[in-house]
């Protein structure tokens, strides 16, 4: 890759938020490193892509396995140019009552939500450190502000994510670093599927546009903002909700949303 425009690497691309994530940061002039965990959608994704006039490397990598998210960021870092963003979107979920889920499926959550984020951040943050500058774009979610009844280890690994970052945020503050949080609430993608939620309230309620979240993240990353909720009016006044309503209650509220066969009740 030549060093003609600025670079970003992107995890979770294939689809869904990460992909739009990437088509916009294609579209702002930047460069990609694409990541994802299956290999056919990730080189779909990478063809689409191409046609913005980006140059585009893909890396596939199983972010639950130590060596290949090292190997993602050696990848991204080894190109003889610098990484200017990051954005740390791959992220994975679970419905369902905590006593019957499978442990691999909870662990998983962990693996790939919080442990290879903070691999990825390690590395990326000493990578920008090393000249004072970048930006890091960390999807964390509104879950992240309430406890996730029959959503249990997802919604936690979300609060971490949201403590994490501004964390970090806090440590730079006074270096050419930044670091933003991504709160989109229910959207778009195939997340829900996914987790087995397709019987929920919220598996089969309307869904906010991935492209306005993608946008909205990138806008608030570029501004240089700690933290923004994307996504609906609705989502944005569900997070301000949170600010207030005490836990017992949002718990109750998430209870109601994501119960399975919730979304058969009338």
């Amino acid at each position: 890759m030549s060093d003609a425009k600025p670079l970003a690497l992107v995890t979770g691309a294939s689809s869904g938020i990460g992909f739009e994530l990437a088509r916009q940061l294609a579209e702002r002039g930047y460069d990609l490193v694409v990541n994802a965990a299956n290999e056919e959608r990730l080189q779909q994704a990478a063809q689409r892509l191409h046609s913005t006039g980006a140059q585009v490397k893909v890396v596939r990598a199983d972010l639950r396995v130590h060596e290949e998210t090292e190997a993602l960021c050696t990848a991204a870092t080894n190109l003889g140019r610098p990484l200017d963003v990051a954005v740390l979107n791959a992220g994975v979920g679970q419905g369902g009552a905590f006593v019957d889920t499978d442990l691999a499926d909870e662990l998983e959550i962990i693996d790939v939500n919080v442990r290879s984020t903070v691999h990825l951040a390690k590395r990326v943050v000493r990578h920008m450190a090393a000249r004072d500058e970048g930006r890091i774009l960390v999807t964390s979610s509104i879950a992240s502000t309430m406890p996730g009844s029959f959503q249990a280890v997802y919604n936690a690994s979300k609060s971490f994510l949201q403590s994490f970052t501004q964390a970090l945020s806090n440590e730079l503050k006074d270096t050419g670093i930044t670091l933003t949080a991504l709160m989109p609430g229910p959207t778009d993608t195939d997340f829900f599927h996914r987790a087995d939620m397709d019987d929920t309230k919220i598996g089969r309620q309307d869904k906010d546009d991935p492209a306005q979240v993608a946008r909205q993240g990138l806008d608030a990353l570029f501004a240089g903002e700690e933290k923004v909720v994307a996504g609906s009016a609705k989502t944005k006044a569900q997070a301000l909700a949170n600010k207030v309503l005490p836990d017992k209650a949002k718990a109750e509220a998430h209870r109601k949303m994501a119960e399975p066969g919730s979304g058969d009740q009338e």
